[in-house]
This record gives C-alpha cells, structure tokens and sequence, in this order.
C-alpha cells in the first residue's frame, strides 16, 4: 500500500476516496513520519519538530500553551488518545500553578497588566517548565480560552475526575479575566501582533467559558468542588454575559476598532470559533466568516492569516536573518509590514483542513452531499501542501506555510508544523468517519 500512495501524485489521494482508502492515506503518512507527535517528559509539544541552524533559532522548540491544546485536542477526537490530553492539559495547569503570581499580581493590582511579560505566559521552556527570559506578546487570551475549554471538554467527557481538576488555576484565570475585562482587553491573539479587541480572542474564552458552565450545571459533583476549589459561579456567569454581546458585537469581523493599525474585517483565526469550539451560535454568521475567508483569503497554495500579513513575506530568509524571522513584532510591526509586497503574503497550512472538518462536521449534521464534496475538497488541498521530494525538508511533511522565494513558492522554515499535522490528522479522522457512512 505505501507503494501504491507514494507512486500516485497527491493530487490524486483522494478523487475517488471511500474510508477504507483514507484509512489507508492515514496509515501510509503515519509510516511517513507525517503524523508524529514527539512529547516532552511531561507530555506537552514543542511548536515544531524541525532540523538545521536556523530552526534552532527559531525558538519553535519551546512550546505555547495555545498549540499545545490544539494538538491534545486532536489527538483525543481523532486518536481517542484521552490520556495524552489530560496529561496536556494537567502539566499546562502545573506550570500556571508554579508561577501563579502572574495572575495574583494583577488580580491584586500591583502588577501592571498593560506590559505583556506581567501577563500568564503562554510560550515557556516545557522541558522544565520554566518561563522564558526574552520579551514576547504574553497577552493572549485565546490561548488561556483553549486551555479552559479542553479542560472542561474532557472533564465533560469523563476523563477528569473532581479531585483531578485544577480549581485553583481555573479560579485565578476566571477573576484575572474579570480584572482585565477580557471581553474588552486589547491581547495580541493567534498572531501574536498588535494588541486590539479580536474577536477570535474573546470567542475562544468564550468557549472556554461556556464549557465549564456546562460542566458545573450538568454536574453536582463537579460544582461542589469547583466551589470548595475557589471557582465562582457569579464571575463565571458575568464573563459568559459580557464575552458574548462583545462577540456578537464584533462578528463577522476579527476588529472593529477605528485604529486602522487594529481594525481588521479578515482574519482566518475566525474559522477556529467555528472548529473545533463551536460556539459562534448562528449558521449564518458561520457561512459569513467561511465565505469570507474563501473568497478573501484563500491562494493556491495555502490560506493567508490576514490582508496584509507580513510574517514569512516575499524573500522573507534574504530579508531577515534567522534569529530575526520569528522574533517579537507586536510593538515594532510597522518595520516588518515595509517588507511586504502586496499579494505576496505567506499562505498557511492550517486553515484547510480545519474547513476540512466544518464541512465535514456539517455533513454529520444534515447529510448534504454539497458539503461532503467541500470536505473532500479542502482535504485534498491540504494533502497538497505536504512538502515533496524536491524541497529542502523530507517529503510529506506539514509546513507552517508556504511562502514566495525568488519567484517560487516554498516551504518556510518551519517545518513541520505540529499545529498542521493535528488539523491534517483531525481532516483525516472525519472524512474517513463520513465516507464509512
């Protein structure tokens, strides 16, 4: 069978695709190495798993807290992997634990939540769990949302028991977002840019919100001990309130600020309120971000994060060094958007297999053929942005993105992306669940 995809060209896996086929694709890229997920002692993932000098400046060997839960979470719906998501899960609420005085201090007031390193951080060593010394744009309320929302998705589902909770980070981060109005708190996001009221941002605390009201109203064991672990019902009911009129305020947009540094109507990160969290509520307002992003995003290569995106920017290895490439931009992004050549930003491998899921997801629901056809369609798109024998990097490999060198369009330097390779293996997992059908 290895034979047989390696000799077929990608673009062909999946033009007459049944589940046993992709049972088949799935096994073929796992002997590949495609779908490797290398995890710390603890159980938590670096960024991306790549070789070289230059990756190793990066700093993609640390690990972000965002990643993280949306790796863990692919491997529990797609790999039934529950063990490894908890584990995820409980050593991010260990390292939050240890260094607990980054919520405390500004709960408190007496540390200033306007600079980002007073924050929670959410790029760490998860070797030791220790904080990192160099600046970066801590304030990212997604990645506290995802954390809080995977938590309570698997308590939900059995897999956490009350006693194994961790109430008293969950409790921190409910009166540290009270504190900092998240609903209206300028964070720097998915991107890791400028800070601004992002919809994506309040969307994922949102869900984090909500799931853990779910919990505590389903659950009279679990409200008890959430109680006695220092949670409160009333923040966590006021949060829910205010994140979801700021949402529904916000939506369609990523930004509705009059700030034209922050104001932003296309974003990609919208897609990840659809899936895996759920919560954007309204079908239409769905199809409206969707379109959105196919009609105003989406290349031939891969799908662009914004209008207007910098990172990884035409020639981007001539015209930063390594050590430049990845560093903190959210106060100085001006310099880096001078870089650009419009239409020529990078184009991600991450989106397609997510829409991947949403139609997929939605076919589950209604059993509309359309839909199985646009599923098929954008996994198809994302075999295709697996790297090839003629690159730099191993074949079948998940890119960060692909972006412009010279004229061609190639790999960037990270590679694989560990964030690609649980949307490729959730895209995966789903086609194969609809097509048994």
């Amino acid at each position: 069978m290895s034979r047989e995809w390696g000799s077929r060209p990608v673009s062909e896996w999946l033009e007459s695709a049944d589940a046993t086929s992709v049972r088949s694709l799935r096994e073929f890229l796992c002997a590949q190495g495609t779908l490797d997920f290398p995890a710390s002692t603890g159980g938590l993932y670096a960024a991306a798993a790549g070789t070289g000098a230059d990756f190793e400046v990066s700093g993609y060997r640390s690990v972000w807290v965002r990643d993280n839960m949306q790796i863990a979470w692919a491997l529990y719906r797609a790999d039934h992997q529950a063990t490894a998501a908890v584990r995820c899960v409980l050593t991010i609420a260990e390292f939050y634990r240890r260094h607990q005085r980054r919520f405390v201090e500004i709960i408190a007031g007496t540390a200033d939540a306007q600079d980002p390193m007073n924050r929670p951080h959410i790029r760490f060593n998860g070797s030791d769990l220790t904080e990192l010394p160099e600046k970066w744009a801590h304030a990212q309320n997604d990645a506290l949302g995802y954390f809080l929302w995977l938590t309570g998705r698997l308590a939900i589902d059995g897999h956490l028991p009350p006693s194994h909770m961790p109430w008293d980070v969950l409790g921190l981060l409910l009166q540290y977002w009270q504190r900092i109005e998240v609903w209206q708190d300028e964070d720097s996001g998915h991107w890791e840019e400028v800070r601004k009221v992002a919809a994506s941002s309040i969307g994922c605390a949102l869900a984090g919100l909500e799931t853990l009201a779910t919990l505590l109203q389903t659950n009279r064991q679990m409200l008890q001990a959430a109680e006695a672990g220092g949670v409160s019902m009333s923040v966590l009911q006021l949060l829910q309130r205010e994140c979801r009129a700021a949402l529904l305020g916000i939506l369609p947009a990523e930004c509705i600020q009059s700030d034209p540094a922050k104001q932003r109507r296309f974003d990609a990160a919208l897609l990840f309120l659809i899936w895996p969290l759920d919560i954007v509520g309204e079908r239409a307002l769905e199809d409206r971000i969707i379109d959105d992003v196919r009609t105003q995003l989406l290349g031939p290569h891969g799908i662009r994060r914004y209008p207007g995106d910098s990172y990884w920017c035409a020639d981007y290895r001539q015209l930063l060094s390594a050590d430049e490439r990845t560093v903190d931009f959210s106060d100085n992004l001006d310099a880096r958007d001078r870089l650009l050549r419009p239409g020529l930003e990078a184009q991600w491998c991450i989106f397609d297999p997510i829409l991947s899921c949403i139609f997929g997801r939605r076919y589950q629901r209604g059993g509309n053929a359309a839909d199985l056809q646009q599923q098929l369609w954008h996994a198809n798109r994302s075999l295709q942005q697996l790297t090839t024998a003629d690159c730099r990097f191993p074949p079948y490999r998940c890119p960060e993105s692909w972006f412009c060198e010279r004229g061609e369009w190639i790999p960037n330097d990270i590679t694989p992306l560990l964030w690609t390779q649980a949307n490729l293996l959730q895209a995966l997992q789903l086609l194969e669940e609809n097509l048994g059908k």
